[in-house]
C-alpha cells in the first residue's frame, strides 16, 4: 500500500477560483480533475483561465491549484496517477525537475529542457511545453513575423529558454541574451548555439554594452524585474534603439509594466504578458482534451476579458 502524505497549503485548491463560478459547477462523481502544481502558487491566474474555458465549452471538469513543497514532488506525481487526474500544469520551481518523474516528453520539451504541461494517458505521464507555443501565437495575433529579425532577450531563466527556443525555430536572424548573471546567459547562449547553429546567438549583461541597439528589432523581457510589488523598476532603459522597435514584456502583474510605459512614451509598439499566459493555457487544454471540435482560439477574447479583472 502506498502512503500518500502531501503537505498542501490550506485552502490552496480554491484560490483564484471565483466562488460564484464554483456554485454554478455541477460537480459530481463524473467530474474530471485537472490541476497546477508549484511553490508558491498564491499569485497564479491559471484556475481562472481554465475554469472559464470549461464553462465556455460546457465540460464537466474542474481545475485546481496545489502548493507543493519540493520534498513531496515525487509523491504528488504518484498521487496524480493513483487518483487518475487527467492532466496537470507545472510552474516554478519544478518545470525541470518534474521531468525525472515522467514516462515521456515531447521533442519541443526536450529542446527547451523544461515541461509545463503533463497528460495522463492511462497512467503514463507525457510531458509537453506550451510556453513557447503560447508566445508564438501571441505574436501571430499581433501580426508580428519574427523570421529574419534581431531579438534582444532579457533574462536567462525558464521563460527565456522556452522563448529563445521558439524564436530559433521561427528562424530569427539573431538572439542576444542579456542577464544580470553572465554565467546563466552564457549557458543558455551555448545551449541554443549548439541546437541552432544557423542562428547568430550571443550574450552579455543588462548594461547592453555588447550590442548595436539600432539593429535590434524586438526586446522581450523574460526577467521578473517590474513584476509586482517592484512595479517602479525596469530591467533596462530604452535610449538608443530604432524607432520601429517592438517591446514585449511577459510579466502580467502589473499588466502595464514600467518597461512598457517607457516604450509607450517613445511611441514603440508594446505587448503585455497576458496573451502568452492565456494561449499557453489554451494549448494545454488542446493537449488534454484531444478533441479537434474545440477551436481554442475562439475563446481567447472572453477569457482575456475575465482575466483582466484580476490584474492591474
Amino acid at each position: 500500500m502506498i502512503n500518500i502524505n502531501i503537505n498542501i497549503e490550506q485552502n490552496t485548491i480554491l484560490k483564484n477560483i471565483n466562488r460564484k463560478e464554483i456554485n454554478k459547477m455541477n460537480i459530481n462523481y463524473n467530474t474530471q480533475i485537472y490541476c497546477l502544481i508549484g511553490h508558491p502558487i498564491s499569485k497564479t491566474l491559471s484556475p481562472i483561465i481554465h475554469n472559464n474555458f470549461y464553462r465556455l465549452i460546457n465540460e464537466n471538469n474542474i481545475y485546481l491549484a496545489f502548493d507543493v513543497k519540493e520534498k513531496y514532488l515525487s509523491t504528488i506525481v504518484e498521487a496524480i496517477k493513483i487518483l487518475d487526474i487527467k492532466g496537470f500544469n507545472i510552474t516554478i520551481p519544478y518545470k525541470t525537475t518534474v521531468i525525472n518523474y515522467l514516462d515521456e516528453i515531447s521533442e519541443e520539451a526536450k529542446l527547451i529542457g523544461a515541461v509545463n504541461t503533463v497528460k495522463n494517458v492511462d497512467g503514463k505521464l507525457v510531458g509537453y511545453n506550451t510556453d513557447g507555443m503560447g508566445f508564438i501565437k501571441s505574436l501571430e495575433l499581433n501580426n508580428i513575423d519574427v523570421k529574419g529579425i534581431n531579438i534582444l532577450v532579457l533574462g536567462a531563466g525558464g521563460g527565456a529558454k522556452a522563448i529563445g527556443t521558439s524564436l530559433a525555430l521561427a528562424e530569427v536572424n539573431s538572439i542576444f541574451i542579456s542577464n544580470r548573471t553572465l554565467g546563466k546567459a552564457k549557458k543558455l547562449s551555448e545551449k541554443l548555439k549548439y541546437q541552432f547553429p544557423k542562428v547568430s546567438i550571443d550574450y552579455g549583461g543588462l548594461d547592453l554594452k555588447k550590442i548595436d541597439k539600432k539593429k535590434i528589432h524586438m526586446i522581450i523581457n523574460c526577467t521578473s524585474i517590474g513584476m509586482y510589488p517592484n512595479i517602479d523598476k525596469s530591467p533596462i532603459d530604452l535610449d538608443g534603439f530604432s524607432k520601429d522597435l517592438v517591446v514585449y514584456d511577459i510579466v502580467y502583474k502589473p499588466i502595464n509594466t514600467k518597461l512598457l510605459k517607457l516604450a509607450q512614451d517613445k511611441g514603440y509598439k508594446t505587448m503585455d504578458g497576458l496573451t502568452m499566459l492565456i494561449f499557453q493555457g489554451l494549448y494545454s487544454q488542446q493537449i488534454w482534451l484531444d478533441n479537434k471540435n474545440y477551436d481554442i482560439y475562439e475563446y481567447y477574447d472572453e477569457i482575456r476579458r475575465n482575466l483582466e479583472k484580476y490584474v492591474e
